[in-house]
């Protein structure tokens, strides 16, 4: 039984509750395939990345600085920390 060990790589700054997309300031490289978990007060969920986009762009690989549009499976909430699942 291996601990998963979590990385902190950005940060909630907003949520579109139309089209369920995210916008996570990066504080570190994420890129589509990774695994990652929002927390929250009450937001608590993994999912894998499918997509991102910078300025409506598809992207496979971000870097920290960077803000991204993410795809998510559940509401999110800004200020919500992302990780990813290492």
């Amino acid at each position: 039984m291996s601990e998963k060990s979590l990385k902190e790589v950005g940060k909630v700054t907003h949520y579109f509750t139309r089209i369920g997309v995210a916008v996570i300031e990066l504080t570190d490289t994420l890129s589509v395939g990774d695994r990652i978990q929002f927390q929250g007060a009450t937001t608590n969920f993994e999912q894998t990345v499918t997509s991102m986009q910078i300025e409506h762009k598809n992207v496979t690989t971000a870097e920290k600085g960077q803000s991204v549009g993410l795809k998510v499976e559940q509401r999110v909430r800004e200020g919500d920390i992302v990780y990813k699942i290492m």
